[in-house]
């Protein structure tokens, strides 16, 4: 048995109570995971606001962008034991009909942590070994930054990969926090001219530092203005004025009817935030412009080899986009996060004694 610390939440907007509970053994195909890092996500503040359910009655362990050490290993596991992995944040069975058909998103028997099982903000926690991603990566706090993979960079990746997006096309990120600001590097060293639609001039500025050819600011500037903003970047790069890639990172309202407004013809709409908020758009512009929209629930566990790739490359940059904080401070994070005033990915490093 192993005594893991964490902190749960017990009820919405409650701070998070600091507790312990034993863990049995892995089983047969599971591990143990001895966390360095726990990654917070948007989705994680719906679960405390109370906006989202969770799957796992109250009080839950939160938190599924996990990186650590494997401390354990059950039967068919044991050749991971000791190495640094990446929790993916959606696990399927792999042996339903979903499955077996490529479609992992809908496996009925996928595990989320933080939401099915208790999840990352704690010490260890115990997963299915059969999805998890190496990582080469053997210093714990890197280790730790690299937990934002399992959702912040790999999400977006999936949502690219998708769209078929090609060097030399447009590609459009309305919200550049998080999901976006890592989508808008992902574009770029796939080769695509990328532009950044953000109210916030610091992750405006970080956009243009991971590689945004421009970036807007849709406070100042109308559609309308946007659309010709766009027009021009596309002329100006010789780029064509059909099939751009809009990818739509906000989680908001504003955001989707913004993404919404800006198709042209042929365009991908990918829909990687979420928000329980309604939003008001024309859904008939999809078959005038004869465009799509397509969502996606996390990336398909196979594609995290290629992420952990362009991030040992140095293509994707992790560390100037999140803000390390200890896990005691968990309190202070979520309350910054619904304040509006986290301008990064936060990530949480266990710091129990």
């Amino acid at each position: 048995m192993t005594r893991v610390q964490h902190w749960a939440m017990t009820s919405s907007r409650a701070p998070f109570a600091r507790g312990s509970r034993e863990e049995a053994p892995p089983g047969p195909g599971q591990v143990l995971v001895r966390v360095a890092g726990c990654g917070v996500c948007h989705t994680d503040l719906g679960f405390w606001l109370g906006d989202v359910k969770t799957n796992h009655p109250l009080p839950l362990v939160l938190g599924h962008e996990v990186s650590g050490f494997v401390e354990e290993a059950g039967e068919g596991a044991e050749d991971w034991l000791g190495r640094a992995v990446i929790v993916p944040a959606v696990m399927p069975c792999g042996e339903c009909r979903s499955c077996t058909r490529g479609l992992y998103a809908l496996c009925p028997k996928q595990v989320f942590p933080g939401n099915d099982v208790h999840g990352g903000f704690a010490s260890h926690l115990v997963v299915p070994a059969r999805w998890l991603c190496a990582s080469p990566e053997t210093d714990p706090a890197r280790l730790a930054l690299q937990s934002v993979v399992a959702d912040a960079v790999s999400t977006p990746y999936e949502a690219i990969q998708r769209s078929g997006l090609l060097p030399g096309q447009l590609a459009v990120f309305v919200g550049a926090g998080g999901v976006g600001g890592f989508g808008v590097q992902i574009a770029a060293a796939l080769g695509a001219t990328v532009v950044a639609i953000d109210p916030d001039g610091e992750r405006r500025g970080q956009a243009l530092k991971g590689g945004a050819a421009l970036a807007l600011d849709p406070k100042a500037q109308d559609i309308g203005a946007m659309r010709r903003a766009l027009r021009d970047l596309a002329k100006q790069n010789g780029l064509p004025s059909e099939e751009w890639k809009i990818f739509e990172t906000s989680g908001t309202a504003s955001g989707q009817e913004t993404a919404f407004a800006l198709l042209v013809r042929g365009s991908h709409l990918g829909i990687v935030g979420f928000t329980p908020s309604p939003a008001s758009v024309v859904v008939s512009r999809l078959m005038a412009l004869d465009a799509r929209a397509v969502g996606n629930w996390g990336c398909a566990p196979e594609r995290y080899p290629e992420v952990v790739a362009l991030v040992a490359s140095g293509r994707i940059a992790i560390e100037p986009f999140v803000d390390v904080r200890p896990m005691s401070g968990i309190d202070t994070v979520f309350t910054e996060m619904a304040e509006h005033r986290m301008r990064r990915r936060a990530v949480l490093v266990p710091d129990f004694a």
